[in-house]
């Protein structure tokens, strides 16, 4: 018996959205999607849709005491978000990096710069020993030098949290470098999914990471 065809699931994208803006954004939706209901949930404020869809509001960064103001949730959720927290940026990938100090969706202070870690290769044998070795140096030398970058634009303003991005694996790294060791202590936001880290691409992620993360779900078709 064949089994039943199954349509594509719902459709899910994300945006930021600048706490000043969020009011605006909530009632476009509202008008998009046959109005909604709130939902007050544990990882944030969730719009149930009159359609079917959905969607998750999330704060950049905790209340730590300084919750925002409003009559309602999605209000006080817009007035976090818009408080003048510092931040600091560290995105890294393969092909370099971008470290900045932003608030209220601006940066401070920055950095960028390259610096080349070759891709895996399918070669076997002794060259790829030679490959693998060669790789392990200049991944070496990248979290190296990313880490003095940062300590050095880092020293210039304090910030209140960490926002890793890029390479999950190689922001670690940098982090876990002695350089870094005070500014690895601090609390860490949501990290940020980016390409490589031009200074146009840091600029932006110094913007979304001081903004509502939306995560929009549609019905189901």
């Amino acid at each position: 018996m064949t089994a039943p065809a199954r349509g594509p699931g719902p459709s899910v994208r994300t945006a930021f959205v600048p706490g000043s803006r969020l009011p605006g954004w909530v009632a476009r939706f509202g008008a998009a999607h046959g109005g909604f209901t709130v939902r007050d949930e544990d990882d944030g404020v969730r719009l149930l849709a009159g359609d079917g869809g959905n969607a998750l509001l999330q704060a950049p960064w905790p209340p730590d005491g300084r919750p925002g103001r409003g009559a309602d949730v999605v209000d006080r959720l817009a007035s976090l978000a818009a408080q003048p927290r510092r931040l600091g940026l560290l995105l890294v990938r393969r092909g370099g990096y971008g470290i900045g100090i932003a608030s209220e969706g601006v940066l401070l202070a920055s950095k960028t710069g390259s610096r080349y870690v070759q891709s895996r290769s399918a070669a076997g044998g002794q060259s790829q020993q030679r490959f693998a070795r060669r790789r392990s140096n200049q991944a070496d030398a990248l979290v190296e030098a990313v880490a003095q970058q940062a300590a050095e634009v880092f020293r210039s303003a304090a910030f209140e949290y960490v926002v890793p991005g890029g390479d999950r694996a190689l922001a670690e790294l940098v982090l876990q470098d002695p350089a870094l060791r005070d500014y690895a202590q601090l609390p860490r936001l949501a990290y940020l999914d980016v390409v490589e880290p031009k200074a146009a691409v840091l600029r932006k992620a110094a913007a979304d990471a001081c903004s509502v993360r939306v995560t929009v779900t549609d019905a189901a078709a």
